[in-house]
Parts: C-alpha cells; sequence; structure tokens
C-alpha cells in the first residue's frame, strides 16, 4: 500500500476590510450588500406589492384627468359635457385590461408578462416587438410621471415651477438610488405615500359629495367664473376627432397595469393569486378615484384648459391656471386650508413615486431579455442589493434625457405615452387568445374547459378593445409626438434582433465538434520580449523557462545602438544561459519587427504554437500608466489578434502598490467584498536561477526581450 502524505490543515486568513471613501458613500446610500441566498426575502406581500407594482396606475388619476379636461377645452366650454362620457369609456378598457391580465397572471407566472406571452404563442419576433415598446413606455412613465409631480407642485411652490427640470431630474436621480438599495426596501419606503394619496384623495372626493348632496352647498371651484374661448371651430366630424383624442389622452390612465403581470416572481407565494388580487384592487381603486374626480369637477364647474393665455378671456391678473386636483382641493377645503397643501403634496409625491413602476418593471424586464440573449448580459446581474443595478442606471439615464429635452413639460411629453402600452396591452391578448385555442385542443375536463373558454372570451374582448384604442392613439396622436416613441420602438427592435444575432453567431462558433478531439500543437515556441536585463526581465525568463517549451527565444528590437550594445554586454557579463536575438529596426518601430518574427517562427511550423511572454509593471498611481507599459500594451493588443499566438503577461508590481486600495477595483471586477489596502509591500519573490542549457539547446532554449520599454 502506498502512504499518502497526511493533507495540510486548511489555514483560513481573514482579510481587513478598510473602506475607502467612495465605499462609505456607496454603502450610506444603497446599503450593506446582500448574500444571494437572501433574495427570498427580497419578496413582497400584497399589501407591499399594492405601492410598488400600482402607483403608476393609481396616480394616473392625477393628470388623466387634466389631459381630458384640456383637450375638451379646444372647443369651448360648452365641451366639457362629454367629459363624464370620455372618463366612462376609460373605465371601461381599464376593467378590461384588468380582467385580461387576470389570466396572463395565472398562465404565465414565472414573470415575462407581455413579453413571454407573445414570444410563446406569437414567435419570437412578436416577443421583441412587445420588449421593445414596453421598454419605450416604461422610459416615458417616468419621465411623464415625474414631470407631472413637479408640475402638481409648482402649483403652490413657485420655486419649483421655475427650476422644474433640475428637481425633476433630482426627483429621478433620488428614486435611482432607493431603488438600487433593493426591492423591499423601496416598497416599504413607498408603502406609507401611496396608501396615504390614496386615503386623501378618497377623503377629499367623498367631502366633497357629501356636502354638495347631503349638506347642500353649493361648491364652486377657482376657475368656474372664468370665461373660456374656444381655440377652434369643432362640429362634425372635427368633434369626433376631438373626443377621439381626449379619449386617448384620458387613457394615459391604464398605463402601470402591465407592470403587475411583469413583476409576478417578486410576490410571495401563491405568487399569480396574489398577483391577480394585487390587480383587482388596483383597477378597483383606480377606476373609482378618476370617476370621482370627474364627477366632482363637473359639479363644481371647475374649468382648465390648454393654453390659458390665449383662451381665458379678460381672466384675473397675474392668474396661474392650477391643476384638477389642487383646484378640487381648495374647493372642498378652502384656500389657505392645510388640508388643501396635504392634498397637493400628496399628488406631487405619488406622482414622483409613480416612476416607481417602471423602476420595478424595466429591470426585471431588460433581465430577461438579457438572459434570452436579446440584451446586453450585463443585464442580468443583480447588484449588491440584489437589485437589477444595470436596468435601474439605464433607465434613470434614458428619463433624465428625455425630462431635459422636454424641459419637463407634461402636455409634450403625454403625446409619446401610452403607444407602447397599448402594443402590448393588443400583442398580448392576442397571444393569450392562441394560449387558450392550444390548450383546448388538448383538454377534457369539462370544468377545466369552462374555465378556459372563459378566459378566452375575456382575452379576445381584450384585444378587440385595445387594438380598438391603439388604431384611435396612433390617429390622433401621430403627428402630436407618437412617432417619436414610434421610431424608438424600431431602433430598440432592430438593436435586440441584432444583439441576438450576435450571440448566436458567438455560440456557434464556440461549439466544440461532435467529433473528434482537439488536435494538439507539435510544439511549442516561448519568446521573451526584454527591454532591459532587470528583474521582470529575469521573472519572465524563469517563469517562461518553468512552463518547459520546445523552443525559448529572447527577443530585442534594436532602436538605439547605445542602449542595444549596453544589453549586450550585461547579457555576457551575467553569463546569460541563453542567446539575445537582436531584430534591427532602421525606423525605430517595435510592434512590426516582433509581429515579424512571431509570424517567420508560426511559418515555419504551421502547427506549432508560439507563446510569447511579456515582463509589465503592475503600478498603484493611475498616473504611472501613463509612464509605463505603452509599449507591452500595444504589443498584447496587436498579438492577441495572430492566430496561434498565446501572450503571456507576467507582472511585477511596483512598490507604489503597497498603498493601492484595492476596494474600488474589487467592487469593478467582482461582486465579493472589496480587500483594503496592502498592509505590507510584498516581499520579493526570488527569481530563480537561470540554468545553462545543455550542449546543442542554447539557439532552442533562448529568452526574447523588445527594446523600446515593453514594460517601460
Amino acid at each position: 500500500m502506498i502512504a499518502h502524505p497526511r493533507a495540510p490543515a486548511v489555514v483560513v486568513v481573514p482579510l481587513a476590510f478598510v473602506a475607502s471613501p467612495t465605499s462609505l458613500l456607496k454603502r450610506l446610500l444603497l446599503g450593506r450588500p446582500f448574500r444571494s441566498d437572501r433574495l427570498q426575502h427580497t419578496l413582497l406581500p400584497k399589501r407591499i406589492a399594492l405601492p410598488v407594482f400600482a402607483s403608476d396606475a393609481l396616480s394616473s388619476v392625477a393628470y388623466a384627468p387634466d389631459e381630458i379636461l384640456l383637450t375638451l377645452s379646444i372647443a369651448g366650454a360648452s365641451a366639457y359635457v362629454f367629459s363624464p362620457w370620455i372618463a366612462l369609456a376609460v373605465v371601461v378598457v381599464m376593467l378590461t385590461v384588468v380582467a385580461s391580465y387576470r389570466q396572463n397572471v395565472h398562465a404565465y407566472p414565472s414573470g415575462g408578462g407581455d413579453y413571454e406571452v407573445a414570444t410563446v404563442n406569437l414567435g419570437p419576433k412578436f416577443g421583441v416587438g412587445v420588449a421593445s415598446a414596453l421598454l419605450v413606455d416604461y422610459v416615458l412613465t417616468v419621465a411623464v410621471s415625474v414631470s407631472s409631480g413637479v408640475a402638481n407642485l409648482g402649483s403652490v411652490v413657485p420655486f419649483v415651477a421655475t427650476h422644474k427640470v433640475l428637481i425633476a431630474v433630482s426627483a429621478v436621480v433620488l428614486l435611482s438610488a432607493v431603488n438600487l438599495r433593493g426591492l423591499r426596501e423601496s416598497g416599504t419606503a413607498f408603502a406609507i405615500p401611496t396608501y396615504g394619496f390614496v386615503i386623501v384623495m378618497g377623503g377629499m372626493l367623498l367631502t366633497g359629495l357629501f356636502r354638495v348632496f347631503v349638506l347642500g352647498d353649493e361648491l364652486r371651484a377657482p376657475s368656474a367664473d372664468l370665461v373660456i374661448q374656444a381655440e377652434h371651430s369643432v362640429t362634425g366630424f372635427a368633434l369626433i376627432f376631438l373626443l377621439l383624442r381626449t379619449f386617448s389622452s384620458g387613457a394615459a390612465a391604464l398605463t402601470g397595469v402591465e407592470a403587475i403581470s411583469n413583476g409576478v416572481p417578486a410576490f410571495k407565494a401563491p405568487k399569480s393569486r396574489n398577483a391577480a388580487t394585487t390587480l383587482l384592487l388596483l383597477g378597483s381603486i383606480s377606476v373609482s378615484m378618476l370617476v370621482g374626480i370627474i364627477w366632482l369637477a363637473r359639479l363644481t364647474h371647475l374649468q382648465f384648459v390648454e393654453d390659458p393665455g390665449l383662451q381665458i378671456v379678460a381672466g384675473p391678473e397675474g392668474y396661474v391656471q392650477k391643476t384638477v386636483t389642487t383646484q378640487l382641493g381648495e374647493t372642498v377645503f378652502g384656500s389657505g386650508s392645510i388640508l388643501l397643501y396635504v392634498v397637493a403634496g400628496m399628488t406631487a409625491l405619488i406622482l414622483f413615486l409613480a416612476a416607481n413602476t417602471a423602476f420595478n418593471g424595466f429591470p426585471v424586464l431588460g433581465s430577461i431579455l438579457a438572459q434570452d440573449r436579446y440584451l446586453p448580459r450585463q443585464f442580468h446581474t443583480r447588484g449588491d442589493r440584489l437589485a437589477f443595478s444595470n436596468g435601474i442606471v439605464f433607465l434613470a439615464l434614458f428619463a433624465i434625457v428625455l425630462i431635459v429635452g422636454f424641459q419637463a413639460e407634461v402636455t409634450r411629453l403625454i403625446q409619446l405615452y401610452i403607444v407602447g402600452v397599448f402594443v402590448s396591452f393588443t400583442v398580448s391578448q392576442a397571444g393569450m387568445i392562441r394560449h387558450w385555442n392550444r390548450h383546448l385542443r388538448t383538454e377534457r375536463d369539462p370544468e377545466a374547459r369552462r374555465r378556459m373558454h372563459r378566459s378566452r372570451a375575456i382575452n379576445t374582448f381584450g384585444a378587440g378593445l385595445t387594438g380598438a384604442v391603439l388604431v384611435i392613439v396612433l390617429i390622433t396622436k401621430f403627428l402630436l409626438g407618437a412617432w417619436i416613441a414610434i421610431a424608438a420602438m424600431a431602433v430598440i427592435y432592430v438593436l435586440m434582433l441584432a444583439i441576438r444575432r450576435h450571440y448566436d453567431r458567438i455560440a456557434v462558433e464556440l461549439t466544440p465538434p461532435d467529433e473528434g478531439r482537439a488536435v494538439l500543437p507539435a510544439r511549442n515556441h516561448a519568446i521573451v520580449l526584454v527591454s532591459k536585463l532587470h528583474q521582470p526581465t529575469l521573472r519572465a525568463i524563469a517563469y517562461a523557462r518553468a512552463t518547459r517549451p520546445d523552443t525559448l527565444t529572447a527577443v530585442t528590437v534594436n532602436v538605439d545602438e547605445s542602449d542595444t550594445r549596453d544589453l549586450q554586454a550585461d547579457w555576457e557579463r551575467r553569463e546569460m544561459a541563453i542567446p539575445l536575438t537582436v531584430v534591427d529596426s532602421p525606423y525605430r518601430e517595435i510592434t512590426r519587427p516582433i509581429l515579424d518574427f512571431v509570424a517567420s517562427t508560426r511559418r515555419k511550423s504551421p502547427r506549432d504554437v508560439v507563446t510569447v511572454f511579456i515582463p509589465e509593471y503592475v503600478v498603484g498611481r493611475w498616473w504611472e500608466n501613463l509612464l509605463h507599459n505603452q509599449s507591452a500594451l500595444r504589443l498584447k493588443g496587436r498579438l492577441l489578434f495572430e492566430p496561434g499566438v498565446m501572450v503571456v503577461s507576467v507582472p511585477w508590481q511596483l512598490a507604489s502598490t503597497a498603498s493601492k486600495n484595492l476596494d474600488r477595483l474589487d467592487a469593478t471586477l467582482s461582486r465579493t467584498p472589496a480587500r483594503g489596502p496592502r498592509s505590507a509591500v510584498p516581499p520579493p519573490v526570488a527569481v530563480p536561477p537561470v540554468v545553462a542549457a545543455p550542449s546543442g539547446e542554447g539557439e532552442q532554449r533562448g529568452g526574447s526581450a523588445t527594446r523600446g520599454n515593453t514594460s517601460d
């Protein structure tokens, strides 16, 4: 029996964690990193999921009535009589979409939402089309919601009105930081203001209706006595077109409904049932508030116009038009009342937080798309707090671009809105029809078939209705700005297909053949590039010899006769056992002579490989990179394109690395805890002696050195 030596005990060396100022700031803003096994602790119960995923749809009641009334005002104050009917049409669409998506979350609980439904049932290209529409819509959700919040806050705080772009951008940055802390914490942070908004709006509506119908008070909005003139004379077909445009603007109330179907994995079990219940709660609350606001606006004779300077005749001097919710708060609670400021503040806050729906939906959808190779793989990576950090950052950047580009003007941004969401609504419902048809062909249980027939009927009605709304939106909003959203969807669609083709092409290229093994190279020729005979060069030669190549050659490029003679003299003085090959360079170029030398070695033996060892400094200060390694970087970058050539960097850590704090570098390169600065300069690594080659081997086992600062 062969006795095996006892394995040495495993020694665990504790690491000292010394945080840099940037690391401390990151921990302060984002919190401590979460282990991957903490993911299950970030799942949401219904009471938290409702404000997280439904804040967009709930907050839409703060600007959807504004859009309905200002669009009708084009035909004059008499057109406000149509506002209840427009609201009723929006309610019908809302309830239909909610009922349809309840079928979706039960059938597809994995979180792909519209994207998964379209991909599975209609094909990948339909899925990519839906995904591109949703990505654009999420960005617009952030831009519109935040801009509307700034507008509401600006109606009571003049400073905000004069600096609305700055305030809106700051709000997006703050929302990004909160979401980067992790899903559950952001949900808890948003639960209180979201529920507060629902309570405040419900209280305002109930108080107003109570005063009108029970106490018999005659409530008149601050704008009730203004004289409004029509921008245009609207009759016949023009009136029908105006009503359709008003309906398409009011349909902004439906945005955000799809976020729940995309976020089913974030719910606690049973996921599908909890998501469906949250959808029902969302629809009920949104419908109640939308109808209540339009109803109370009609009872108080509230007026809201598109262009106050043009449409208001002989208005009060310095008149500033306030939002619908602010006017209702002033009407119900009185001018200057504390409750009025509560209404204005909660409305502005919920509009800021409505963007959180997109901050939860966009990263999850981006992760799914990255997993399916339609987006860069970085979108599938979770950050320190188990959030999809890259998706959050990209969403914030694109939203800021829109806010700055459109100067946070809600009326201009709203024209780009809802196109994407109704594209996804329509395609998703069409996919669900095919889903139920496929299952009905194989299902034999009568009770299950009845449920499927009912679900298919709901989805069929939903597909027809949302398709009709999509056509209306395209007709009425295309020239007003919807074309920008459509163009963005097309660009993203083409880009995602191109990314998928790239990943597929690389996958085919990297797939090993089914039969046969990889052919081993006949021989390995090693080349060490040398500029000076210093410790980095000696280490590179020693390491190259340790790999036991078939041949070892040292190469230097002669760009300066004096330096070359000094190197040769030093080489002979140290009695180096391997020869030094000098390559002439009449034009003082370094890269081309090395490439020619390597190519000549490859031409002699095409089945062989060439390994090039490059001594390289490791520096501790950023500016030292400007003084060292420039030739080495150029050589490495060029040699990587040579077939049959392997490039090996042999590092030599300079003393400046002793004080380098590696926290930022570790955080960039990995998700593991970062190290602090080195406690001491590492001991010098002993360079093995260069043993003289046996007789006849001197030419084959040499060293190589390129002149012209390969290490320098």
